[in-house]
């Protein structure tokens, strides 16, 4: 409580955290205000009514939980922040891959602003793309099972009236999250996509408590044994995530002595550099879980008359419905994809060559390891084995809230926050802006959080 109420003594750090609270306010609206000629009314109702039937854990279900409720109301930020997140992760990937992007990314800061403008070109592109392609979908709606009558006057005036106000709300949340992280407090992406799944909490959290109440004289499906395993299981699966998102694996770095500086020697420092156990973060999860989705959608569609393609319906059925309904297949696919798109990241964003060329020309090397290539050697064997312990961990993250679910009988919409993605951005985005605030404190001579230690961030 003392550290809290030293963080409003700090005129500039009260300041940014207010500013950052009220450009979470604005955006927050954007995901509430209809798009204009869409019967909002009737898509809340079958959304929520989708929900019930499937979980939260459906395809529409975990879009409306990222866009923090938007997609059930029809609202103008539906398509939220994630056509930049699509943006820079294409960006980033393609740096990889193409050199002029390569080179722009190694030219400091003027490189870096040159990258960012192209990001949100490329935002402006997806946008227009997602925002029509939704329109077309609210014209034809019973064609891709939602419910008829959403658009009141459908046409071309509507498609446009709709990527006009879809782009232009996910611009406005881009300049948003942009000034959150100049001038307030965080990454401002983060805590916008972390305050859209907090969102739901309060929903969440009142269905759970129904269950601890008898309904028309029947006893409550939960007891107070329930209450305490999701106490007890939420703290080891919090605790067990912190673990997963800090975990670095040191690598002792030593400097040579160079060329005398004055009246003194250069270099001759020891220190280490760490690698990250879950290097990948959330996105293996977040490309894994719409191409199963997707696979899924595509083979359970086979007609079931063709007997020779009966095993690929139902492989599909499993892997469609598996979020609520886990079978084996769809937990060994899951778990497959996520293991390979872990590997993949680190093999398009870990670069062992350019970390060792760049070790061995300021003078560093690794104990016991020859500089150049046998140091690159050694970067990506022990990348590749810190990786799969990071990979396992987010696979046990990941189908935890589908056991839970199918298991326990836990309700989707709380399971949810025990694993996947959420639990994964929400203690990542948590640790970033609580080591940012203890910055503050501690620059000023305030004990911080932790009255021993530090708090170290995703990239600490």
């Amino acid at each position: 409580m003392s550290t809290l109420s030293n963080i409003w003594k700090i005129k500039e750090l009260r300041n940014r955290i207010l500013f950052t609270l009220g450009l979470i306010f604005f955006s927050r609206l954007i995901a509430i205000v209809p798009t204009p000629g869409v019967n909002a009314a009737i898509m809340t109702k079958f959304v929520r009514d989708l929900q019930e039937m499937q979980g939260a854990g459906g395809l529409m279900g975990m879009v409306d939980l990222f866009t923090g409720g938007a997609l059930a109301n029809c609202a103008v930020g539906t398509l939220s922040i994630w056509p930049y997140i699509n943006a820079s992760i294409i960006i980033q990937l393609m740096t990889a891959i193409i050199p002029a992007l390569e080179k722009m990314s190694r030219e400091g800061d003027v490189g870096r602003q040159k990258l960012n403008q192209t990001t949100r070109y490329l935002t402006l592109i997806l946008c227009a793309g997602q925002s029509f392609g939704i329109a077309k979908m609210l014209e034809n709606s019973t064609a891709f099972g939602l419910p008829g009558g959403l658009v009141y006057a459908p046409g071309f005036g509507f498609e446009m009236l709709t990527v006009i106000a879809m782009t232009s709300a996910t611009m406005l949340v881009m300049w948003l999250a942009e000034q959150i992280t100049e001038r307030g407090v965080g990454n401002g992406m983060s805590i916008i996509i972390m305050v859209n799944i907090c969102a739901r909490l309060p929903e969440a959290i009142i269905q759970t408590a129904q269950k601890f109440i008898p309904q028309g004289g029947q006893p409550a499906e939960f007891t107070i044994f329930t209450l305490a395993f999701l106490l007890v299981l939420a703290f080891a699966v919090f605790a067990g995530t912190i673990l997963l998102t800090d975990g670095v694996r040191k690598i002792p770095i030593h400097t040579a002595r160079g060329a005398a500086v004055g009246h003194r020697l250069a270099g001759g420092q020891s220190t280490y550099m760490p690698l990250r156990v879950n290097y990948a973060g959330v996105m293996p999860i977040i490309f894994a879980g719409p191409i199963l989705g997707v696979i899924g959608w595509i083979f359970a569609r086979i007609n079931e008359d063709v007997a020779w393609l009966g095993w690929l319906r139902r492989f599909g059925i499993a892997l469609k419905d598996g979020y609520t309904d886990p079978s084996a297949t769809y937990i060994i696919v899951y778990a497959l994809l996520i293991l390979f798109f872990s590997f993949f990241w680190i093999a398009t964003q870990f670069n062992a060559v350019r970390i060792a060329d760049d070790l061995k020309s300021s003078n560093g090397y690794i104990p016991g390891i020859r500089p150049g290539m046998p140091t690159a050697e050694f970067l990506d064997l022990t990348m590749t084995r810190v990786t799969f312990i990071g990979a396992v961990g987010l696979i046990i993250i990941a189908i935890l809230p589908s056991l839970l679910s199918a298991e326990g009988k836990i309700p989707i919409s709380i399971s949810s926050f025990f694993g996947g993605t959420s639990l994964l951005i929400i203690v990542g985005v948590a640790l970033d802006t609580m080591r940012q605030i203890e910055s503050y404190l501690v620059m000023r001579s305030y004990d911080g959080f932790l009255s021993h230690g530090r708090i170290r961030g995703r990239h600490g």
